[in-house]
């Protein structure tokens, strides 16, 4: 039931148009519900340069560990763009749509270390 609604308004996000590019507030309206501690995705602390699929405690998809590499800012972009194109099988079924939003969700996940 909590997945489905996180789910729900998750979509609702992704499909509204572009908001003003503050990547803090983008993440916590889009990403936190499954990357602040909970289960259901890694925390997304130092993930930015660091290895893909790489994060201790997580279950990653075959899709995502198969991608092998680092996080760098176009595969950042990529990811969060069409998750499943990017990683076919990601646990991440919700992307980011609009450009500038992904832009300044990578910049907030630069700074988190």
């Amino acid at each position: 039931m909590y997945r489905a609604a996180a789910l729900a308004a998750l979509l609702s996000l992704s499909a509204a148009p572009a908001l003003a590019a503050d990547g803090a507030q983008l993440f916590n309206m889009q990403c936190k519900m499954c990357h602040g501690g909970s289960v259901m995705g890694p925390t997304l602390n130092g993930v930015a340069g660091g290895d893909i699929a790489s994060k201790p405690g997580f279950a990653y998809s075959p899709g995502l560990k198969a991608k092998g590499g680092t996080w760098t800012d176009a595969n950042l972009d990529a990811f969060l763009k069409a998750p499943a194109q990017f990683a076919p099988g990601t646990k991440m079924l919700i992307g980011v749509p609009a450009e500038e939003n992904r832009a300044a969700i990578i910049d907030y996940l630069k700074a988190l270390k």
